[in-house]
């Protein structure tokens, strides 16, 4: 069973009529077994519509439209209104919020990450590509176009999860080509708040009877990764995990960011280094290519390579 989403899951897309939502909005039409998208929200476009999708000015519009609760948003608005949507999305009800955009302000992400938390929602972003949950449907624009999505994302028992939209492809696509399957694909986002890490998500897969091990991509920078090695060892996970670090050149330049807002080094617990040894001590196997994990993968699941 996947987790977040399945063929089932219904959602809106906020910010639907911006060139890339209504691209986004296509490429979750076409994946998969067709995204359950009920609506779009932009202020003043009420009675258009983005490829079939009914636009409506408000989100309480669209749950009225729909007649009864949505799961998930898509948040795809300039920076400077994401929070006001974010609002939205929560006060309708929304229980699920990925949020596309990058460069929001992190008091505000903040506000919107607790305020998701009070009303028992998750947000998963910003600065994110979605989730995927292969062969049933995508919430984003991970994998890109619908056909390409299909070549790189295959189902199976691997969960994965990257800070990196772009990586959790790559490494998804590295898997399928090894003969590795994905439960489902989380890019978690890139800045240094997010709404979900990679110990929050751990509990969903942990459930999920149908993951066997999981994969994630790391970067330099903040405090996931030790949370993530925390979790593994008071909670004694059952998955087997593989990680790969990028960014390892970055110990021999101080200062120096690597890409996301995220990867700020702010002492010797951020370097590459410290999270390796770190990671590994939690007995999280850590890939020295990407080309290298589905042979850990294999070899924690003692499949023959």
């Amino acid at each position: 069973m996947p987790i977040l989403i399945d063929e089932n899951t219904t959602f809106i897309v906020q910010g639907i009529t911006g060139r890339e939502a209504v691209n986004l909005t296509r490429e979750c039409l076409d994946y998969g077994k067709g995204a359950k998208i009920v609506g779009g929200v932009t202020p003043g476009r009420l009675g258009r519509d983005v490829h079939g999708v009914p636009v409506f000015d408000t989100v309480a519009q669209a749950v009225e439209d729909h007649g009864g609760p949505i799961d998930g948003s898509v948040v795809t608005v300039p920076p400077a209104f994401t929070r006001d949507a974010v609002f939205e999305a929560l006060d309708a009800g929304i229980k699920l919020i990925v949020v596309v955009t990058e460069r929001i302000p992190r008091f505000e992400v903040a506000q919107m990450v607790e305020l998701a938390q009070l009303k028992g929602a998750r947000i998963i972003g910003p600065n994110c590509l979605g989730i995927l949950s292969p062969g049933e449907a995508k919430i984003g624009g991970m994998g890109g176009r619908a056909e390409d999505a299909r070549k790189a994302f295959t189902k199976g028992p691997v969960g994965v999860m990257s800070r990196s939209g772009g990586m959790t492809t790559e490494m998804c696509n590295t898997l399928s080509a090894a003969g590795l399957g994905q439960s489902t694909a989380v890019s978690i986002g890139g800045d240094a708040i997010i709404g979900s890490t990679y110990a929050d998500l751990m509990p969903l897969f942990e459930a999920d009877r149908e993951t066997s091990a999981i994969v994630i991509y790391c970067e330099p920078g903040g405090r996931m990764e030790a949370e993530l090695a925390t979790y593994v060892v008071e909670k004694k996970s059952r998955l087997p995990i593989i990680a790969f670090m990028a960014g390892r050149f970055m110990d021999e330049m101080p200062g120096m960011r690597f890409g996301h807002a995220g990867t700020i080094v702010e002492g010797k617990a951020d370097t590459t280094a410290d999270k390796i040894a770190r990671l590994q001590r939690a007995g999280i196997s850590v890939a020295e290519r990407i080309e290298d994990i589905p042979g850990l993968v294999k070899q924690r699941l003692g499949r023959a390579a």
